[in-house]
């Protein structure tokens, strides 16, 4: 992409999207900690005629209380601003009438209260995280495996994030074993889904060549994203790790210096074992729309300049 062209692209932006483990701040003990100048971001991006949502696949705890948290942290989000797979479960679950088997993480239980639960014809996972225990697990496959057409919603699908001690295991692994247990698909609710997208634009009234999203999930962040028309922006926080860039399918690229991407539009193709190496940097995928990190082989990474607050700055300067 011409730089003419992603100055274009960006001068008809009207809102923009942002992950938030990993792009916001980094979960762990207690409420985690803000990664460096993203609450600045958020400030700016407010300030702007931008129009601002979160999309976050977090089910560990129900919006109001994940806002408040944020809040502790510095940044300033309304519940409203904040789209989550659990309330978009329950609208599916009252449209269809169904009954749901919880598999779910403790603090996320109360978003469920609305809907009956009793004599279950479907299962719903989520990061349940120590709940993932083999008897819960054992009780989610029984329920599903007893019925004549097994029902499986999973909310999301990742298969881990990171957190300050360490990357953890998401539910995506969990969903892929019930799945394979029952000869069920999953249907997921949240990211990458076309559906969680395309009601984070309906929320903003925009259409999707005016929505930038920014991730650190190159599949279920920028690939969901791109999935529904939308940009995609990767950064090198969160659960990043510059080790998906030494795969050989990276390999057909260009290379690059890490100083040349940082400071320059790279129209051609970068060598991202090479042009990664410097977690400040923030890069655009502009084609091919990933399913998975194999899938990836042909995608243009186009470098933008600078970390969150940088690229914000750079948005409005435009």
């Amino acid at each position: 992409m011409a730089e003419m062209d992603w100055k274009h692209t960006i001068r008809d932006l009207k809102g923009v999207v942002l992950d938030m483990c990993g792009v916001l701040y980094d979960s762990g003990e207690g409420d985690g900690v803000a990664i460096d100048g993203s609450i600045e971001a958020v400030k700016r991006l407010k300030a702007s005629d931008l129009q601002l949502r979160f999309c976050t696949n977090e089910t560990q705890a129900t919006r109001e209380k994940f806002v408040a948290k944020l809040g502790r942290l510095g940044f300033d989000i309304c519940v409203d601003e904040v789209f989550s797979p659990a309330p978009a479960a329950v609208t599916i679950l009252k449209e269809r009438g169904l009954r749901p088997h919880l598999l779910v993480h403790d603090d996320v239980v109360p978003e469920f209260d609305a809907v009956e639960k009793t004599d279950p014809n479907c299962v719903i996972i989520g990061d349940a995280a120590d709940n993932f225990s083999y008897q819960n697990l054992n009780k989610a496959f029984q329920v599903l495996i007893g019925l004549e057409k097994p029902v499986l919603f999973s909310l999301g699908r990742g298969r881990y994030y990171k957190e300050m001690d360490g990357l953890k295991l998401d539910v995506g692994v969990y969903m892929k074993a019930l799945e394979y247990a029952c000869d069920v698909e999953a249907e997921v609710v949240g990211k990458p889904s076309p559906v969680f997208f395309q009601s984070v634009l309906a929320d903003m009234g925009i259409q999707p060549s005016q929505a930038l999203m920014i991730g650190d999930d190159l599949v279920n962040d920028v690939g969901g994203a791109q999935s529904c028309g939308m940009r995609g922006l990767l950064v090198k926080t969160g659960k990043y790790s510059y080790r998906w860039c030494l795969r050989p399918q990276f390999q057909k690229v260009t290379a690059v210096t890490p100083s040349a991407a940082a400071h320059a539009f790279m129209p051609r193709r970068l060598s991202v074992a090479t042009s990664l190496s410097d977690h400040s940097e923030l890069f655009m995928v502009t084609e091919e729309k990933p399913r998975d990190e194999s899938s990836c082989t042909d995608a243009c990474i186009d470098s933008v300049p600078g970390d969150v607050t940088r690229l914000t700055q750079w948005v409005q300067n435009l």
